[in-house]
């Protein structure tokens, strides 16, 4: 039963792979001046409650047979796939490249915390365990200090 389980969800994955366009949806690399780095840290908080979401209800959905729990679980298992690629996109695409800079001072402490939510999220793709999607969120919170929201 589990077999089964993993050859559809890895089945779903391939084919939603395939077909899915390779597109990055950052913001500009070149100096306009327009950023909001405390909402783009938001969105990664969203996109780690999705993650945790999904997780919890694979989990749920993983032993019921019937078409309708199966259709389910694949659609939480890419829900899952897209929203930890999205964090993942958002560290490479924006931070590391426009806001994490090798004059600061704590360079090398930024450069950890960052490669981090990567790992975590890497991890939130492979899992669909409560602690790994924990970590992502703590990981994700560990980058407030640099990018605190903006009071207008």
């Amino acid at each position: 039963m589990r077999k089964m389980i993993k050859v559809t969800i890895l089945i779903a994955t391939i084919g939603f792979l395939l077909v899915s366009p390779s597109t990055l949806n950052a913001h500009c690399q070149v100096p306009c001046g327009i950023y909001n780095d405390n909402a783009r840290l938001q969105s990664m908080l969203e996109d780690a409650a999705t993650i945790e979401k999904a997780a919890r209800l694979i989990n749920e959905l993983a032993g019921k047979q019937d078409a309708q729990s199966q259709n389910q679980l694949v659609r939480w298992v890419n829900t899952k796939e897209i929203h930890a690629q999205n964090i993942i996109e958002t560290i490479s695409n924006y931070y590391l490249t426009q806001r994490v800079k090798s004059s600061q001072k704590d360079y090398t402490e930024r450069l950890e915390k960052h490669h981090a939510v990567i790992v975590a999220a890497m991890e939130a793709k492979q899992n669909v365990d409560a602690k790994t999607g924990a970590s992502l969120v703590k990981s994700i919170k560990a980058l407030s200090g640099y990018y605190p929201e903006h009071k207008h």
